[in-house]
Parts: structure tokens; C-alpha cells; sequence
């Protein structure tokens, strides 16, 4: 398994950027497609986005599409989230996962490892 830690998290108001950072360890980073999903306080956990293992491809939840870009640094085995334009409905704990010889699916129980999260609070 690879251990993950995000950061970056904070308290912003609307319109405002943040960037996430997920910084892996355990095993070959490469190895692994990367997801980042959220979950708002009394809702389910859902899909934000996602990356391939090389980083050539991408897939966005539509909510966030056009805001959200996902990368990633092998070299430094770390995977961003940059946020644009956030909208207080961006408010949630965010996590990143990562998926072994996977591709960047949008099912979290694909996913075999996952961050504690990083909280993005968006005030209004």
C-alpha cells in the first residue's frame, strides 16, 4: 500500500484559489492512477477528479470542470489539485486516493489507499 498525505486546505472566500497537495510514500508512485474525491458535511463521498498514471489523462466531475485541474509529479511522487473560482458548494473535506495499475476512475471503490483529508472552507 502507499500512504498519502494532503495538504493545503483552508478557509477562503468566494471567487479565491487554493492548491492541494497529496505527497505520496510506501511504493512506486507511478504505479498508481490518483483521484481526488470530497465529501460536505451529511452528503456522500464524490468524485472530483482524477489522473492517470502518466498524467496524460484526466477525467473532471462536471461540478468542476473548466475550475479544477489535476496534475501530477512523479519525480516528487505528488499529485495537485488546483481550485479556481471557488463557490462556497466547494466546501467539504477533500481527500486523495490512489489506485493501483488503475485509470483515473470516478468509482471510489476502486481506489485502494486514501488520504485523512484537508478541509476547503469557502465563505460566501
Amino acid at each position: 500500500q502507499v500512504q498519502l498525505v494532503e495538504s493545503g486546505g483552508g478557509l477562503v472566500q468566494a471567487g479565491d484559489s487554493l492548491r492541494l497537495s497529496c505527497t505520496a510514500s510506501g511504493r512506486t508512485f507511478s504505479s498508481y492512477a490518483m483521484g481526488w474525491f470530497r465529501q460536505a458535511p451529511g452528503k456522500e463521498r464524490e468524485f472530483v477528479a482524477a489522473l492517470s498514471r502518466s498524467g496524460s489523462t484526466t477525467n473532471y466531475a462536471d461540478s468542476v470542470k473548466g475550475r479544477f485541474t489535476v496534475s501530477r509529479d512523479n519525480a516528487k511522487s505528488t499529485v495537485y489539485l488546483q481550485m479556481n473560482s471557488l463557490k462556497p458548494e466547494d466546501t467539504a473535506v477533500y481527500y486523495c486516493a490512489a489506485y493501483l495499475y488503475g485509470t483515473p476512475w470516478s468509482d471510489p471503490r476502486k481506489y485502494d489507499s486514501w488520504g485523512q483529508g484537508t478541509q476547503v472552507t469557502v465563505s460566501s
